[in-house]
């Protein structure tokens, strides 16, 4: 029997290892991407209703050419640096200098969303909103090859916590990494103060449930409901995040409930599963799942997959039986009898109602010219994987292409 020689394993290793894909943090030639540091710290002011955010690069400044920040000139302001920094309107350009980079302004925390209600809001014993409004969006210009490392801190005051979607180091540090950027940036619904918080292992995921102590959220409750509905979840999404951070005020915050980046807030007065048989809960996680934005008139597709998973979730689960389900199908199709048009900039009421109808016809002929061996889930499953926005045109596309035309 012929043995193979040195060489010969030699000549092996290097065919394969020239066939082999780069994964995501390599760049060309093989070499692994060179990080710079980013830190990101936060002081919190209940006393102004305010936040003063800084910005350093702690390692390798030089590898950022530039940053541009997208601000809203009413909340971000008193802008310092060192390097030079260019404030035009809502754009603020900063280019740091090769040693001792950092930049610092000051945040606005209370956000109102209509009169009377805020999505976000500091009192003197917590706060709750979202990271995005700590750093506003950036654009850089960074050196080919290069990503960034990037953590969060919090100084708070006395016998205050904080609890956000990201994981905490022993420093008392959370990393931010988002691997869909180069830039990080911390995003997503966070809360802090005196607060209460749950957490639990589901499948894959970690979910966290927090609120602030005395605001009447069903810690418990959602946890239950979530061990129930997120194992059929994880089937339908399988880029579910690792962690899930669900944040409950009650008023003055919005009543109502928003996703964000692998967290959501829903209001404490909104009800695990409403008499219809929809969940906001289930609801707003199917918007964390497929991480989707709609796209010109094409809003009822969103919402309206949020909506109709909802329902299917329930049911998959057993938390809501068949003949349930199907009165609550019933019920949104008489809600959504009198709309005309679907197309419109915001879906509301009864236009998702509406749209759950139409979801629905849709998944029973994909099954039956499928013969069953597709279904709106194939669909919704390659919206998540774009990561984009949903247009009517990639939506019907794949409708075409899980039916067959």
């Amino acid at each position: 029997m012929r043995r193979n020689t040195p060489s010969s394993w030699t000549l092996i290793l290097a065919c394969l290892l020239s066939c082999a894909p780069l994964s995501p943090g390599q760049v060309s030639g093989d070499a692994e991407r060179r990080e710079f540091e980013v830190r990101y710290s936060v002081w919190i002011k209940p006393e102004t209703a305010r936040a003063v955010v800084k910005i350093r690069f702690s390692d390798k400044p030089q590898s950022v050419r530039w940053l541009e920040l997208s601000i809203d000139p009413e909340r971000h302001r008193d802008f310092l640096c060192s390097g030079k920094v260019e404030k035009t309107g809502a754009t603020v350009k900063w280019q740091p200098p090769a040693k001792d980079a950092w930049q610092q302004f000051d945040v606005d925390l209370m956000s109102a969303r209509g009169e009377g209600r805020f999505d976000g809001y500091i009192t003197p014993d917590w706060a709750l909103f979202r990271a995005d409004d700590l750093v506003p969006p950036i654009r850089s210009d960074i050196e080919d090859g290069t990503m960034s490392r990037a953590t969060l801190q919090f100084h708070l005051p006395e016998d205050w916590s904080v609890t956000t979607r990201y994981p905490k180091y022993s420093s008392g540090r959370h990393k931010v990494d988002d691997p869909e950027r180069l830039f990080d940036r911390p995003t997503g619904w966070l809360v802090m103060g005196k607060i209460g918080t749950v957490r639990e292992q589901i499948g894959r995921t970690k979910v966290v449930i927090s609120a602030p102590v005395g605001q009447d959220a069903r810690r418990m409750d959602i946890l239950a409901l979530y061990q129930w509905t997120l194992p059929v979840m994880q089937e339908l999404f399988p880029r579910l995040p690792e962690r899930l951070l669900v944040v409950s005020a009650a008023d003055p915050m919005w009543r109502g409930a928003l996703s964000g980046p692998g967290s959501l807030y829903v209001h404490s007065d909104r009800p695990l599963i409403s008499n219809d048989g929809t969940s906001t809960f289930v609801h707003e996680m199917v918007h964390v799942a497929m991480g989707a934005r709609s796209g010109p008139k094409a809003d009822w597709i969103v919402e309206g997959l949020a909506e109709y998973y909802s329902l299917e979730v329930l049911r998959r689960s057993g938390t809501l039986s068949e003949s349930r389900y199907k009165k609550a199908l019933a019920h949104l199709a008489e809600r959504g009898r009198d709309v005309e048009s679907l197309e419109v900039d915001r879906c509301h009421g009864p236009i998702t109602a509406k749209a759950v109808g139409e979801l629905h016809r849709i998944d029973q002929e994909i099954r039956r010219k499928s013969e069953g061996k597709r279904s709106l889930d194939d669909v919704v499953r390659a919206l998540a994987e774009d990561r984009g926005p949903v247009t009517r045109e990639r939506f019907f596309e794949l409708v075409d292409s899980a039916s067959g035309g």
